[in-house]
């Protein structure tokens, strides 16, 4: 059931919520345009989205419900399968009988209500709510879960005590192995733990077995968490598992071993990239999570803005040239890469790129794998590349002056060339590829851009507004880096002309029963240098990372610091998650 725009401008006006005039103009540009009233006024910010929701659902009659502080069974809750309810908005919230009373952000949604009604079985009643109740009733999913997780792998491993009867130690042989690897309690216990990391979004796993039990460890938002510990007599079937499930070898204990294997949960396709290393205890195993259905990031949701983004989309316009992106290991440099590739992945040009893993896989893109074993490296791969008429190559690291000369002359013969670096600043990755061999007149001719970054944690909603004083950032930063911030805050006209530094907020986290540390999720803070005729002149008279990073500033560059001083004023981070990103 639809409702009438000449309704809905009335029940707007009843409601007060805007005024008059502000409704009789988006009436006219509505008309103009051909489109809703509703969606007018959202786009001018004079209505949320969730106001008008209510405003529809009072004109039709549907009964509103409020969920924010309201805990669903969880017997009512998993009617909904959390994937359904994530897509379609709607979660289950009370069941009488044959009837299942639905929360819905859009109640003409008929498709998702009878995929609910096949489902269950049960007569659906449709009620409309906001998007924090919606918010709210989701995180619940995953609580109970991971009361559900934790209360299977204490039953499993209580099991693998009672049923432990057998050779231990270097007794254990590959036959042995083999059969603790198929045991039900290990395969539960294993298939539980990769569940439970990729639930609560984990970029790597640690098993560590130590003299009396077996600790694993999730990195969830780049910081390590015990997730739970396990009894010793579970560590071998546990291992032995996780090696069946990457095809290494079972017998071989002394040695490191790399391996990956993938998995599939109703929500995501994760890769895992295995490493085992013999320790005192046992084999430690550490798993990368490789989200394969991660793409779809824009630049703006990676962190990037104002003149940093503009600055990545001019680079990006080249046909020829190198654009490098450096940071440590784990500073998203990929997802960065990929991001980029994504953009360039248009009918008219051929992408080729050698990795080392693959992370990612990307449609109409050419994706090869580095193999070392075989003699397959980076720059065997490179060469290969060449005489596959590429018009972009992404080469995954520069790591070797072999590499690097490779990477000179593909952009010199006409390539767009992206790839990696390991240096602490854009402005380091300029004297690392001069130490690797490359003469500055050919990286002058080629280097367009370096991109540095890192991550930090995002502060939760519910964070605390403070005040800094002036010693407090003197002790953080100089006051021109505060200054360059309140600069790039005004040109994006998100503080007025003018304003103090005094006057600009600062947030801290504050822990939550949903937020424990009072973070979640990640961004990421830049600095990107283009290399301008100046600094041009700075590499060919070899000058320091300082000088050609004081050059770019005055350039207008935002350095990392500064960037996350931008962001932790505008609530995204915090000043101390910046300095522990940018001391790292």
């Amino acid at each position: 059931m639809q409702v009438s725009e000449s309704d809905l401008k009335e029940f707007i006006l009843d409601s007060g919520l805007v005024p008059r005039k502000d409704v009789d103009a988006a009436d006219d540009e509505a008309k103009r345009r051909k489109q809703s009233i509703g969606d007018i006024l959202i786009g001018t910010g004079a209505l949320s989205t969730d106001s008008l929701r209510r405003i529809k659902a009072y004109v039709l009659g549907i009964p509103f419900v409020n969920l924010k502080d309201r805990k669903i069974d969880l017997n009512v809750l998993s009617l909904i399968p959390e994937p359904i309810a994530r897509t379609h908005s709607i979660v289950a919230f009370r069941k009488e009988g044959d009837n299942l009373e639905v929360a819905m952000l859009d109640t003409e949604d008929l498709a998702a209500i009878d995929s609910v009604r096949k489902k269950t079985g049960l007569k659906i009643q449709a009620r409309l709510t906001d998007e924090e109740s919606l918010k709210h009733v989701l995180l619940q999913y995953q609580k109970s879960l991971k009361e559900e997780f934790g209360d299977l792998i204490t039953t499993e491993a209580g099991r693998i005590n009672l049923i432990k009867d057998g050779p231990t130690g270097d007794d254990v042989t590959g036959d042995d192995l083999k059969k603790m690897a198929e045991d039900l309690p290990i395969v539960r216990i294993v298939d539980t733990l990769l569940r439970h990391a990729i639930l609560q979004k984990a970029s790597d796993i640690h098993i560590e077995p130590m003299e009396q039990e077996v600790l694993v460890r999730y990195r969830i938002d780049g910081v390590l968490h015990d997730a739970m510990t396990l009894p010793r007599t579970a560590a071998a079937g546990i291992t032995a598992r996780i090696k069946v499930l990457s095809n290494l070898k079972l017998d071989e204990k002394r040695l490191p071993q790399d391996g990956r294997f993938k998995m599939e949960t109703e929500a995501d396709k994760v890769s895992f990239r295995v490493s085992l290393l013999p320790t005192y205890y046992g084999e430690k195993v550490v798993m990368r999570l490789l989200r394969e259905t991660g793409e779809g990031f824009t630049l703006d949701v990676l962190g990037f803005h104002g003149s940093s983004l503009e600055r990545i989309h001019h680079s990006m316009k080249q046909t020829t040239g190198i654009l490098l992106i450096s940071g440590p290991t784990g500073s998203g440099k990929t997802t960065t890469l990929y991001t980029i590739l994504d953009i360039l992945n248009t009918p008219d040009v051929n992408i080729s790129t050698v990795e080392d893993p693959i992370e990612y896989q990307m449609k109409r893109v050419n994706q090869t794998q580095v193999n070392p074993a075989i003699g397959f490296t980076f720059a065997n791969g490179l060469r290969a590349l060449l005489r596959q008429d590429p018009n972009i190559i992404m080469v995954g690291e520069i790591r070797d002056a072999e590499t690097a000369s490779l990477a000179i002359n593909a952009a010199l013969t006409g390539h767009l060339v992206l790839s990696t670096i390991h240096t602490n600043s854009a402005a380091g990755a300029i004297p690392r590829l001069i130490d690797m061999g490359v003469e500055p007149f050919l990286l002058v001719s080629t280097l367009r851009m370096v991109l540095g970054q890192r991550l930090v944690r995002r502060l939760c909603d519910g964070k605390e507004e403070y005040a800094l004083d002036q010693v407090e950032r003197d002790k953080i930063a100089s006051k021109d880096k505060f200054e360059m911030a309140l600069a790039a805050l005004t040109e994006e006209k998100l503080v007025k002309e003018g304003t103090k530094i005094d006057a600009i907020p600062f947030y801290k986290p504050k822990p939550s029963s949903e937020c424990a540390d009072g973070y979640s999720g990640r961004i990421g803070i830049h600095e990107i240098l283009t290399v301008s005729p100046a600094i041009r002149d700075l590499i060919l008279h070899n000058g320091t990372p300082d000088a050609i990073e004081e050059q770019a500033r005055k350039e207008g560059m935002l350095t990392m610091l500064e960037d996350g001083i931008y962001k932790s004023s505008r609530g995204i981070t915090s000043l101390e998650e910046t300095l522990r990103a940018v001391s790292e």
